[in-house]
């Protein structure tokens, strides 16, 4: 067995862990319903929810990882319950899903790259529409993206976690805050772009309700990654005085911003051309390509050069989630099975590329692929985002909350007393209480019972 790995400088903690928790959710979705939920209004809400709710639950993710030091599974076994590690495994079977249908819409967003590129989605809306429903629903091209995307993820994982993810890191997310500023600084410049930045960040407190609130609570537990196993897993390669209570801080912060800046990308570029956004794959596969032409109509170099930026920004920010997705699995087969990391990976890869075509195939080719009257694409969201996430957290903050010894728990936060902090106890206070009050909240929620 090779000697396990770790990140190698805070900076990467902070670059991996946040990549791993922005994804395409930041891009599309934040922005769709700050909008929709009061604007600057829904900000605040939601940041209070990361206060609250978010951080805490990292935190204790954190802690069962870099506790035991190994894969997700025998982590949770580790802190005194055998029995826990089935709350591992449930994040591990979870990541796994999700990976298998998040890389049908990743090699969706390759494909548009390529096609950016090569000028083939210059346009009016009809040619768009067009465009889009012929490549999803192809057999084949839209299955080999997918699969496509997946290997480009298990050639830097097989890499390992410092030349692989930590490098991959290093890079990746650097390059996506670059893009991001370089695009809102560009949607924020366009005629009438600032309604949409009064669309976003003013206040509408006549649209916030108890409704409001639960969506925010449920836009912070997905934007963080939580219940996926996947703050645990990077957490292992945590070395042990890593302040646990100022990273998570950070990732959230981070990610927070990205998501901001993603709608003042978004909306005054919308605006500027009285587009309304709207949510989903219509919005970045439809909606935008349009936007960018009309938008850049008169500099069409411009229109361009954004186009391709905007789609090398959602593959970028779709291969950080990959990777943490992947290493969840891989980090089980490879401690657990005792597999060399190679063999572990392709494990892994070849698993979810069978659910990515099969995915794949049922939103285009072959509609028929359905479980529960749902598209096998939709039917995989939905018992992910809906069932498993809520469940993996909810039964982690039991776990810290309420059967861990406290001891143990006050150890990984202060380092074993070598940091100074005053936070412990109202962190054993939300999540205790808060947490797995606002996670039940967000479940009945889901399924219209609140």
């Amino acid at each position: 067995m090779e000697k396990r790995g770790t990140f190698g400088s805070k900076l990467a903690i902070i670059l991996t862990t946040a990549g791993s928790a922005v994804g395409l959710g930041n891009i599309w979705r934040f922005p769709f319903m700050t909008g929709q939920n009061g604007g600057a209004a829904f900000i605040v809400i939601y940041l209070g929810c990361v206060l609250i709710l978010g951080i805490p639950g990292m935190i204790s993710e954190f802690i069962v990882g870099r506790h035991s030091q190994s894969n997700a599974a025998r982590a949770y076994g580790n802190v005194g319950f055998r029995k826990a590690r089935y709350i591992g495994y449930l994040g591990i079977l979870t990541s796994t899903i999700i990976l298998g249908f998040y890389a049908v819409v990743a090699g969706w967003c390759l494909q548009y790259l390529f096609a950016s590129i090569a000028g083939q989605l210059n346009g009016d809306t009809n040619y768009i529409l067009e465009y889009f429903k012929t490549f999803s629903s192809d057999p084949i091209r839209p299955c080999l993206w997918a699969v496509g995307f997946i290997f480009i993820t298990h050639f830097v994982v097989t890499q390992g976690v410092e030349k692989g993810i930590e490098r991959a890191s290093k890079l990746l997310m650097p390059l996506l805050l670059l893009i991001l500023v370089v695009l809102v600084i560009a949607s924020c410049l366009l005629p009438g772009a600032s309604r949409g930045i009064e669309f976003l960040l003013k206040p509408d407190f006549s649209k916030v309700s108890s409704g409001v609130f639960l969506e925010a609570l449920g836009q912070a537990f997905f934007s963080l990654s939580l219940g996926t196993a996947c703050l645990c897993t990077y957490a292992s390669y945590f070395k042990k005085d890593t302040n646990l209570l100022k990273s998570a801080t950070q990732i959230a912060l981070l990610d927070s911003f990205i998501a901001i800046l993603a709608g003042l990308m978004i909306f005054p570029a919308a605006f500027s051309v009285g587009v309304q956004p709207d949510s989903g794959p219509s919005l970045i596969f439809i909606t935008l390509p349009n936007v960018f032409r009309q938008a850049f109509e008169s500099m069409p170099i411009v229109g361009f050069v954004i186009s391709i930026l905007f789609y090398a920004l959602l593959v970028f920010a779709a291969l950080t989630s990959t990777i943490s997705m992947h290493e969840i699995g891989t980090a089980f087969f490879h401690e657990e099975l005792r597999l060399p990391r190679n063999k572990a990976t392709w494990i892994l890869t070849l698993v979810c590329s069978f659910i990515a075509i099969f995915c794949s195939l049922s939103v285009g080719a072959n509609p028929n692929l359905q479980l529960f009257g749902m598209p096998l694409m939709d039917f995989c969201d939905f018992i992910t985002a809906q069932i498993m996430l809520p469940a993996g957290a909810f039964f982690t903050s039991i776990l810290i909350g309420w059967m861990v010894e406290q001891q143990l728990v006050k150890q990984e936060f202060d380092n074993g007393g070598t940091l100074k902090t005053n936070f412990f106890h109202a962190y054993m206070f939300s999540v205790k209480y808060i947490v797995p009050l606002c996670i039940l909240l967000i479940f009945l929620h889901q399924f219209h019972i609140i």
